[in-house]
């Protein structure tokens, strides 16, 4: 029986050239030249599939790219499915790799892998390509997805076990006519959630500095001693007003992104595993998690009884385990979702954070039902009153008057 994950541009040679090909497109390198091998490999019906999520890329530029190489492009629009079905549920579970950052393309690669998989159904597809290699946590993610959601075909990347130089991969562009790609400094990942950054001038961990310029959200833009004061609003786990205005999850991100962001908040460097152990370095900003997750938690302690928390916190890195290990599908992922969703059912309320140059403060945590105390001295008396009140002498019975 043929295996059916695809590691090396030489299994491409199974391919019928006269059936469909879906592979998944961002416009980078990688994946424009994978368009450019099965257009010699003359396959004849090659379907490149971006999907939106509130990247940096442009779709004119995509479409530029992708037809130039002779593939029909296809650009999904998933920006709210994504904000309400991955990142929502990504700030109830706290999911915050080993402390370090929150998560991030953890969360994308399953939607995208889903996307693919209706796409290559609908049109009959033998084959779903990705172009995620060996140092790149994708590989796993979306193998693992593409595993977990049965799709019938071949996938993978060709790229795992048979990788193609840069340069190598310009040149041959730059011989077809595509000369768009030169430049790159680094290899990026966003979407609305988180702006990435690593390889390149970033290989080294011993030895990385980020250009300022790299950065969009988190450039610092207030003035020194300005301050900014905001309130986001939580419903049952879910962020759900700004400043007491209702949005939709998509923009309230995306305000807090900038608004957060003007004071240089939301940074992010960390080492995170690849499949076998050793570790790469990522950049990150992402302003508004950094703000949401904080919230999240301070309305939760308010909310949820502090056993129920210190368990929740384990289940937190399991869920965040499992999602960042390819098995956003996988049944522990989706028991430890069942918790979450729990927690968040009584998680309601406000908090109103000042924010200064390089940090925040909270000014009020309000939710209706508290546990919280507001006046410690009355409560101190009546709990007093209360456990003292069994051992009260009895009142002496009062005297008949005839």
């Amino acid at each position: 029986m043929r295996s059916p994950l695809i590691r090396s541009f030489s299994q491409l040679d199974s391919l019928d050239p006269d059936l469909p090909v879906v592979t998944l497109f961002s416009g980078g390198l990688d994946s424009s030249y994978l368009l450019l091998r099965l257009r010699r490999m003359g396959i004849r019906e090659v379907h490149a599939v971006s999907v939106d999520i509130g990247e940096d890329e442009s779709s004119g530029y995509k479409r530029q790219v992708a037809e130039a190489l002779g593939a029909t492009i296809h650009i999904l629009h998933r920006r709210a499915e994504f904000a309400e079905e991955y990142v929502a549920p990504a700030i109830a579970a706290q999911a915050v790799y080993l402390g370090i950052h929150p998560v991030s393309s953890t969360l994308s690669r399953p939607l995208i892998a889903h996307s693919a998989v209706e796409l290559a159904r609908t049109l009959g597809a033998q084959a779903v390509l990705h172009t995620a290699n060996r140092s790149q946590n994708t590989l796993r993610r979306l193998n693992g997805a593409l595993t977990l959601l049965g799709y019938e075909g071949v996938f993978g990347s060709p790229y795992d076990l048979d990788p193609v130089t840069r340069d190598d991969k310009l040149a041959e562009l730059r011989d077809a006519g595509i000369d768009l790609l030169a430049g790159r400094i680094v290899s990026g990942d966003s979407n609305l959630w988180c702006r990435e950054f690593e390889s390149g001038i970033l290989d080294d961990p011993e030895l990385h500095e980020v250009p300022e310029e790299m950065y969009t959200w988190s450039r610092p833009t207030a003035l020194p001693g300005d301050t900014d004061t905001l309130t986001v609003t939580f419903e049952r786990g879910l962020p759900v007003a700004l400043d007491g205005e209702p949005l939709p999850l998509t923009m309230l991100i995306d305000r807090l992104n900038r608004r957060v962001g003007a004071y240089g908040l939301g940074r992010y460097s960390g080492l995170e595993h690849l499949d076998h152990g050793e570790k790469v370095l990522e950049i990150r900003e992402m302003p508004a998690a950094w703000l949401l997750l904080s919230g999240y938690r301070h309305i939760e302690s308010a909310c949820l009884d502090a056993e129920l928390i210190r368990e929740k916190r384990h289940l937190e890195q399991v869920w965040t385990r499992e999602a960042l290990e390819g098995r956003w599908f996988g049944e522990l992922r989706l028991a430890a979702q069942v918790f979450m969703d729990a927690c968040a059912a009584r998680t309601t309320g406000s908090v109103t954070w000042r924010l200064r140059s390089g940090g925040a403060d909270t000014r009020s945590i309000t939710v209706g039902e508290p546990l919280y105390l507001r006046d410690r001295e009355a409560w101190e008396e009546r709990s007093i009153s209360a456990e003292s009140a069994p051992f009260a002498p009895a009142a002496a019975p009062a005297l008949a008057t005839v």
